[in-house]
């Protein structure tokens, strides 16, 4: 949540922060702002979009500057304005912040005390009053004594009215720096300097990093460290919409293609995944689409014979939970930085309990304070609302069942996979029309039993982050303890059925809602009497969700764009989520 761009260097300062929040916008687009530092700091800030900020500074007379920061908001302390809008200054320091401090109002009132104003209802014109306050001779000393008195997390860019260096520091955000023959960023995400360097070093916590004319250095508790400079393997094509309308889009084409690397790599090759078949009892955990990716495994493993708990994240940090030694936490998050889902990591590795990370990002922190870990590959992400890498999840945690019990039909049903996902995905005629019935109303339900009520968490999260229709996911033998009450003529339920074992109570459910007057849309392996009907081919029941959701992560993209939705950044969303 919240993305920083910093520079120093010799490229245009301007192009190199206005095209860096650009591709951070995902992660924040309430308002935005640059800091320039010359012989005096300029700082022009816009509520909205990137382009809101752009049309401003083309229309600002700008000081000549080799440094600068700025920053891309998603709101959490103070409403979205101009005021609480990044990047922040106070006496001699301006500075930038992703992250919250838990503290604030104790370090403000402090402050407050001792004759300090303020402007905003921000954390982060605290910290920055927190440096100023402690600044006299060395920006260096002052930022390590603030981030000493700060609770929470953070990820710092500062500039100082009398310094030409720029400062970075972080704190259970990501942050990373950014290496080019040219100059230095700091940034959120590799993403955002892709057309200007892949070359990067990981920051650890508490790290604070110096930029200057020669380079950098970093430097904790006093001592310099030194750290690996790594490569990239994304590049600026990742950015590239490639002729699709939205990312969203885009995203989904990808699947089959990116399925199909997958298998590759680990089809004839299972013994490059970890072996679960080791441990009793299994704890997934994950926040979103990653969360419902693990209500998949959850059903998939207990078909294998091992205990299985999935959950939230943000429930599952503050659980008594009780171990034992043959205890798997696995967790799953396409950033790999996901605020609640690193806690829960951290309380199991404290109880000495194995982790396995299932994430998207190398090098990010889940990634690599997990005992194990497996990437998925998916490349990078734009769209907020996840598509293609929650496939990729759910297909790595069907290996990892198959790798326990393995067998020849699931092997042979992996391999068709590609080629099934492009003839799904090449129906977008007949996706159309379904959306054409779905964008008028104003209620959708998903029904579904044991693996299909978990598809139906996905399909409805989708529809409701880019449609803002109001969509829900229930057990379809609950619909009738309650919710059954809300469905009228016209409301839409979609019956997920796959399973041949429970097909005819679903079937039975569904023909209940009908008969108070829903519109039905069946999803399932096979034909039936419904006039609107998905079907999809029958696979293997560990592969068959990668068939499903596709389909419906698509609906839900014509729905938006039929509702004239902002489908690439849905309202009050962001992409990574890395505040509590």
């Amino acid at each position: 949540m919240c993305g920083i761009i910093g520079y120093k260097g010799k490229d245009n300062v301007i192009d190199v922060l206005i095209s860096g929040l650009k591709k951070l916008e995902y992660r924040g687009y309430d308002s935005s702002g640059i800091a320039l530092k010359g012989k005096d700091i300029q700082i022009i800030k816009s509520v909205g979009r990137i382009s809101d900020l752009e049309e401003k500074v083309k229309k600002t007379e700008l000081i000549d500057t080799d440094m600068g920061i700025a920053h891309t908001r998603w709101a959490t302390h103070g409403e979205v304005n101009e005021e609480n809008a990044h990047p922040h200054r106070v006496g001699k320091i301006t500075l930038v912040h992703n992250g919250i401090i838990e503290n604030a109002k104790e370090i403000k009132d402090n402050l407050i005390s001792k004759g300090v104003g303020f402007n905003s209802n921000t954390d982060t014109e605290v910290i920055a009053a927190l440096i100023d306050f402690y600044y006299e001779n060395s920006l260096e000393e002052a930022i390590a004594k603030a981030i000493d008195d700060l609770k929470g997390s953070y990820a710092l860019a500062i500039i100082c009215d009398d310094s030409d260096k720029l400062y970075a520091v972080r704190c259970e955000s990501p942050l990373i720096l950014g290496i080019s023959d040219k100059g230095t960023f700091v940034t959120s995400d590799i993403g955002a300097i892709l057309n200007y360097t892949n070359k990067y070093s990981l920051l650890g916590e508490n790290e604070i990093v110096v930029i200057d004319d020669n380079g950098y250095k970093i430097v904790k508790d006093g001592k310099e460290i030194h750290r690996e400079v790594m490569t990239s393997n994304l590049t600026d094509e990742d950015n590239d919409l490639h002729g699709y309308p939205h990312y969203m889009l885009k995203e989904i084409m990808e699947e089959p293609v990116l399925v199909d690397h997958i298998i590759n790599k680990y089809a004839d090759n299972l013994d490059a995944l970890p072996d679960l078949s080791k441990y009793d009892n299994i704890h997934i955990i994950g926040c979103g689409s990653a969360y419902y990716a693990g209500m998949i495994a959850k059903n998939l493993f207990e078909e294998d014979g091992i205990r299985v708990e999935c959950d939230v994240a943000s429930e599952y940090r503050y659980r008594n939970i009780i171990y034992d030694d043959k205890t798997l936490v696995i967790l799953i998050s396409q950033s790999g930085e996901t605020a609640d889902t690193i806690a829960a990591m951290r309380k199991a590795t404290e109880e000495g309990i194995d982790t396995l990370a299932i994430v998207n990002v190398d090098g990010s922190t889940i990634a690599r304070e997990s005992t194990y870990k497996v990437l998925i590959e998916a490349g990078r992400e734009v769209a907020v609302a996840t598509t293609k890498a929650y496939i990729l999840q759910v297909l790595i945690l069907s290996l990892l069942s198959y790798k326990m019990n393995p067998d020849n039909k699931y092997l042979k049903d992996l391999k068709k996979l590609p080629q099934q996902l492009n003839v799904l995905l090449d129906r977008t005629g007949y996706f159309k029309k379904l959306a054409d019935q779905i964008y008028v109303r104003d209620d959708v339900f998903f029904i579904g039993r044991k693996i299909d009520y978990a598809i139906c968490l996905e399909g409805s999260l989708k529809l409701k982050e880019v449609s803002y229709i109001h969509s829900d996911a229930y057990q379809a033998g609950e619909l009738k303890h309650g919710t059954i009450s809300l469905v009228e003529d016209g409301t839409v339920v979609f019956g997920i059925v796959t399973d041949d074992f429970i097909r005819d109570k679903t079937i039975s459910n569904l023909e209940e809602a009908i008969s108070r007057g829903a519109k039905a849309i069946y999803v399932g392996t096979e034909e039936t009497k419904y006039e609107d009907q998905i079907i999809v081919p029958k696979v293997h029941s560990k592969l068959q969700p990668i068939l499903v959701v596709p389909v419906l992560q698509i609906i839900a993209y014509y729905v938006a764009f039929k509702r004239g939705c902002d489908i690439d950044k849905p309202k009050n969303l962001a992409k990574s989520v890395t505040v509590e």
